[in-house]
């Protein structure tokens, strides 16, 4: 989760590290730190919470550095405290040590470093890490590194310098993401945690796959295996433009990335639907013979993505007729599922380093499954390890919360079942209709964003609540628990999400007149029983807030507040329900004061178990 950057070249180090740890909050913001080397000492500079309190910190003493590593941290071990915060640092404070993973025998390491005499200052796996390393030191960097990583057990990504290695970075990785990026002379170099946070002027990238190490020094960067053999990467070229991160006029980036869906859903659409052939483009690097022949469909993901897989499966039997189901990837990697040649596993995962979904996709590769990997980041770790990868192409998502994305995701993966469909034999009128009511959805959401005045003032009615039950059906079901995750995510409200039919077996002994229930009303399918579950509630005294396709008046006879939506066939109309539940949500933690785009306790970027 946390986020690590270093720098050597011929600029000042500390703004660069600054700028670049911004770039990284998104992988947390409990605590930031930078260290460096000057004079032949570790100079160094943390503090506990957004990196806005470092830049001021270090604004009041500020540090020269000849070269530098900087951290953001989501805590693991240990509460966020200025003890805790990264870089950590060795007995004698000769290394400072970023790290991003875990290290599941550190508890081992430290007593075993403890009664060898070695004293701690902070709760973190990661400071057992810098002490290894310094009791592993006899006056060359790399081979203690090279010593001490057999003895790690875990995932973990490290950069760090030694006070006697002036014109040295030392970074690895293991399970971990973590590359190199370099300008065309070499006169600078780059580590972080995600290639996004490259200046411009340093367009090569190479990416540290498990237990290589990086030397970097002035003009030339190495590269070696665990047991000391020289290892020869190459570099790929980044051609994306650096851009500096801007809400452009909006309050908050989550409300700037809510507004953006009409064009990103847009460009998810763009080039992929081929009218004249009553077909979709795709750029797919698995055999289409390969996909006729499936037997059936394992989809992997977790939160947001979990919810678009979740669609994804019902788009599947729905239009495809191949059984499908969604495993939440951290329970999934641990099952011992029946995957054959025959079964296709879908990856979706918006940063593409999810830990725990990559892990799941590992092993069903390794049981021979092919691969699709739905992403959002391009020279992500999924991207590079799937058998072919469908972008969602919705650009950076800063706010923690996902919006935009997960619109991007059940577009994508509708354009993906539409693709299986056709090739399984759907009709090319079929076909011509799903994607001319495909083709409406931008506006469908267009139409939902310029009623959001509506939804603020429906949402100062409802902030007073500290809890919330969210229902729905069929397609209305996944869309349901995904409106509830994200009032869950920065509102800080109890938002229990749940199948309606299953109210009678158990949930609705929580229901009052202070626990007002969202209901999700746009699947045609079902509206009947839908209506049904709302009086059960409704006879109990709970307030009820429905989001209701135009035309179902049979609603707003049941519930106390109604927001219409533009009607839509069943496998569409998630994209319209999505962005009311989305504005509903961003409203209520603007009314509670809330911190909407960096909620508490979460990260953008889950890279670790």
């Amino acid at each position: 989760m946390c986020g690590i950057f270093g720098y050597l070249g011929k600029k000042d180090p500390l703004p660069i590290c600054l700028s670049g740890l911004k770039q990284l909050e998104y992988r947390g913001y409990d605590s930031s730190g930078i260290a460096g080397l000057s004079g032949g000492k570790i100079h160094s500079c943390k503090e506990v919470g957004k990196i806005v309190g470092l830049e001021k910190k270090l604004s009041l003493a500020p540090m020269r550095l000849d070269l530098a590593i900087g951290h953001t941290r989501w805590a693991t071990h240990g509460k966020p405290t200025n003890s805790n915060a990264h870089p950590h640092f060795d007995m004698d404070t000769s290394i400072a040590l970023v790290h991003n993973g875990i290290i599941e025998n550190y508890d081992i390491l430290r007593d075993l470093l403890k009664k060898e005499g070695v004293q701690f200052t902070s709760e973190t796996d990661t400071e057992v890490i810098a002490q290894l390393i310094a009791k592993c030191y006899k006056g060359n960097l790399l081979a203690a590194v090279q010593q001490a990583l057999p003895q790690l057990r875990g995932s973990f990504a490290l950069a760090l310098i030694h006070k006697d290695h002036p014109d040295e970075i030392i970074a690895t990785a293991r399970e971990c993401p973590l590359c190199i990026g370099f300008d065309d002379q070499n006169t600078e170099t780059i580590v972080s945690s995600d290639p996004n946070a490259f200046l411009s002027s340093t367009p090569n990238v190479i990416f540290l796959r498990n237990n290589e190490i990086a030397q970097i020094k002035r003009n030339q960067t190495d590269f070696f295996h665990l047991d000391r053999r020289i290892l020869t990467k190459k570099s790929e070229r980044i051609d994306s433009e650096f851009k500096v991160l801007s809400k452009e006029g909006f309050e908050h980036y989550m409300l700037k990335e809510i507004y953006e869906q009409p064009a990103t859903v847009q460009k998810a659409l763009l080039g992929r639907l081929d009218d004249e052939n009553a077909s979709i483009l795709l750029d797919l690097q698995i055999p289409e013979e390969k996909l006729h022949r499936l037997r059936n469909i394992w989809i992997l993901g977790c939160g947001t993505s979990a919810h678009a897989g979740w669609l994804g499966t019902l788009l599947f039997e729905d239009l495809v007729r191949l059984p499908s189901t969604m495993e939440i990837a951290s329970e999934a990697r641990y099952r011992n599922p029946i995957l054959t040649n025959d079964t296709l596993v879908v990856a979706i995962s918006q940063s593409g380093e999810t830990a725990d979904t990559i892990a799941a996709m590992r092993e069903a590769k390794r049981r021979g499954s092919s691969i699709l990997g739905l992403c959002n980041v391009k020279n992500s770790a999924l991207s590079r390890e799937a058998d072919s990868t469908l972008y969602l192409n919705a650009g950076p998502e800063i706010s923690v919360c996902s919006t935009k994305a997960f619109t991007s995701q059940i577009t994508v993966i509708t354009l993906f079942a539409l693709y299986l469909a056709r090739l399984k034999g759907m009709s090319e009128s079929q076909m011509r209709y799903y994607s001319s009511e495909l083709k409406k959805v931008p506006a469908q959401i267009q139409q939902v964003i310029e009623q959001a005045s509506l939804l603020q003032t429906i949402a100062k009615k409802y902030a007073e609540y500290d809890d919330f039950f969210f229902m729905g059906r069929r397609y209305m079901l996944p869309t349901a628990m995904e409106a509830a995750l994200k009032l869950k995510e920065i509102s800080y409200v109890n938002a229990n999400g749940c199948p309606a039919g299953e109210l009678k077996h158990g949930p609705i002994a929580l229901i009052n007149e202070r626990f007002p229930v969202v209901a999700f009303c746009s699947n045609i399918q079902t509206h009947e029983k839908i209506a049904s579950n709302l009086m059960e509630v409704k006879a109990r005294g709970a307030p009820i807030l429905a989001f209701a396709p135009e035309g179902m008046e049979s609603i707003a006879a049941i519930a106390d507040d109604v927001f219409w939506l533009p009607p839509a066939i069943d496998p569409l109309a998630p994209f319209a329900s999505t962005i009311a539940g989305q504005l509903f949500a961003y409203y209520i933690a603007k009314e509670r004061g809330c911190d909407i785009d960096q909620p508490r306790n979460l990260a953008k970027s889950v890279t670790v178990e």
